[in-house]
């Protein structure tokens, strides 16, 4: 061997070391194990056995959160003899005010128990002999309906919009307010038939002024209702055609309304007899803090009490600039807080195309969500309470699984409900384009949109709702220009029955043909005072399986107005273990637990 094989021995000699090496590490590092492993047998005996097989077994089933199966619940047309639809006036000169309307109402307008419906019409731009009016339909407590539109006093001709119920005089029963482009109706409803009292009560508003959605409320807690109306773009036939708003360059379109300058909400209060307009004192006008102007572009409106502190505070969405929140202060005033909250934008820090929104405690908790429907390639909307703050909201839209199936529709009509009776209040949203040839330019577009329902699944993890496949859907499948939208029982069997409004189309009566076996509770309350409808009232209902909180608010979806009872889901319980009522007034009123699948009435002590 030379010196230089001295300093690097042989390579074949190395290895054979190495493999020698290794194999005597392995057997001492065996050894040990299965000595640590005899000890703690030895130590812990056959028990431990036994709990580390268990654990290793009941793991995943730990992580396996999957969502609970689909209810099979469908939704059938029904044939009641309410058949209306809708004139919007277009003749061809694509003048933005054809695209909007028209909203719906369910109330009982005669108090026989029974939930009637309104619907709103628009009309032609042009005089017309016989022109289009609103229909009143009158329910038998069947689900069959009786056209009573000139009994009623409703044979009206307005380019109208939506509608606001409420016991405004607190004679017992409900009157109107008609909201319009042009000048808005008041109308007292005397023994079931309508008087226009507009001007007596003041509530007319701008003669050029373009109303959309309105509700009543208690504003300043004294008793009688007042007044939020929405007002749109400022708008007139010039400006329209003058715009000449093109989509492909040669054809005229419907214009955005970001080419139109926005306007001021009103805010009435009811003085007893008449209203009186406060929205300048109470602070509810909003400019652009760049141009001085009115900001506000304001579609649909519903209130709430995030912070609980006995005061109703206002939500408004609005169509391309940042949505509203007015807090009220307890003194008359409101302080605008939507940037403050989160709800003024989306999660991206922009604005959307807002046009119905709704409010709800969705979670079997104290967290309320604000759900806004928003334009096409804009998810809809989903704020929800968080922390301490009542008053910060984040935006879940995409951890609620409401993001990805609402992207692409365009979204009007909205509203919380629990449509399946499992105590869970799901979401319905009705959809529908603005311009009848949009899918000749944008593939992913339709005119035509069907309807979307998306179910709570109750999971605290992972996506909260799922959206219902159409095919499961039966009937609320068909694809509509939809617009307002509320719900009722009209049938009187205990679950949510829907009426959708389409555009310059027919409105659509759909049955609940749920036959899952759940229990539910409806509720009617009667409170004291003029607020005999008992607007505003939070009702907590307590089973075996949680709490649920529902309010007692027509005012939701998008120039619309709901039932005034509330309908409870109560899933397989059998009993009610609490029911509270907080009035109006503040009033705390323990019932005594009620029968379960009936309809109860309840008076305020």
């Amino acid at each position: 061997m030379t010196d230089h094989d001295d300093q690097f021995p042989n390579e074949t000699d190395d290895a054979v070391i190495g493999v020698a090496l290794k194999r005597s590490a392995l057997v001492i590092l065996a050894a040990v194990v299965l000595g640590i492993i005899g000890y703690l047998v030895l130590r812990k005996g056959p028990e431990q056995e036994e709990v580390i097989e268990r654990a290793e077994i009941a793991a995943p089933e730990e992580l396996d959160q999957r969502a609970p199966e689909r209810p099979a619940v469908t939704f059938q047309l029904m044939d009641t003899g309410a058949s209306f639809t809708h004139q919007n006036g277009a003749q061809g000169e694509k003048l933005l005010p054809e695209t909007m309307g028209g909203g719906v109402a369910v109330f009982d307008y005669n108090g026989d128990g029974h939930q009637d419906i309104l619907f709103v019409n628009s009309r032609s731009w042009k005089q017309e002999k016989t022109p289009a009016t609103h229909a009143m339909y009158r329910n038998d407590g069947k689900g069959n309906f009786t056209d009573v539109t000139e009994a009623s006093g409703l044979a009206l001709s307005d380019y109208g919009m939506g509608v606001a119920c409420a016991d405004v005089d607190g004679d017992g029963d409900t009157d109107l307010f008609l909201s319009n482009l042009g000048p808005n109706r008041f109308l007292i409803n005397r023994d079931g038939r309508f008087e226009d009292e507009t001007d007596a009560w003041g509530l007319a508003g701008e003669q050029t002024a373009w109303s959309t959605s309105a509700g009543f409320f208690d504003y300043d807690n004294d008793g009688d209702l007042d007044l939020f109306v929405c007002n749109y773009v400022t708008w007139n036939r010039e400006i329209d055609l003058e715009l000449n708003f093109t989509l492909n360059g040669k054809d005229r379109a419907y214009g955005p309304p970001i080419q139109y300058p926005g306007t001021h909400n009103y805010l009435y209060r009811n003085d007893g007899g008449k209203f009186t307009d406060v929205s300048a004192e109470a602070g509810i006008q909003i400019d652009n803090d760049s141009t001085g102007q009115p900001m506000g572009k304001a579609l649909a409106v519903t209130f709430a009490d995030p912070d609980r502190d006995g005061l109703m505070d206002i939500f408004v969405a609005n169509d391309t600039v940042e949505n509203f929140v007015f807090r009220n202060e307890g003194n008359g005033r409101f302080t605008e807080e939507g940037t403050l909250t989160g709800i003024a934008f989306d999660d991206m820090g922009a604005a959307t195309g807002a046009m119905g929104m709704d409010a709800a405690y969705f979670a079997g908790d104290q967290r309320l969500a604000v759900s806004i429907a928003n334009f096409a390639t804009e998810a809809t909307s989903f704020f929800v309470q968080q922390g301490a703050d009542p008053w910060q909201f984040a935006d879940m839209t995409n951890s609620m699984g409401v993001g990805s199936p609402s992207r692409l529709s365009l979204s009007f009509g909205l509203f919380f409900f629990d449509y399946d009776l499992d105590g869970r209040l799901d979401l319905l949203q009705v959809n529908g384009h603005l311009e009848e040839e949009i899918n000749t330019l944008q593939s992913s577009q339709h005119y035509r949109q069907a309807p979307q329902l998306f179910w709570n699944t109750g999971l605290n993890r992972g996506f909260r709702y799922v959206v219902t496949p159409y095919e499961e859907t039966g009937d609320l499948s068909y694809k509509i220009v939809g617009r307002g939208s509320a719900y009722g029982d009209f049938d009187a069997d205990g679950d949510l029955d829907v009426v959708l409004m389409e555009n310059g189309g027919p409105a659509r009566l759909l049955r609940n043909a749920q036959s899952l076996n759940n229990h539910w509770l409806r509720l009617t309350l009667r409170g004291k005072g003029n607020n005999t409808d008992a607007i505003g009232a939070l009702v907590k209902l307590t089973t075996k399986d949680g709490e649920t909180q529902q309010r007692v608010m027509p005012t939701r979806s998008y120039l619309s107005q709901v039932e005034l009872p509330l309908t409870f889901g109560l899933g397989a319980s059998d009993q009610i273990a609490q029911l509270t009522i907080t009035w109006p007034d503040g009033q705390t009123q323990e019932v005594q637990a009620p029968e379960i699948d009936t309809h109860m009435i309840i008076e305020q002590q």
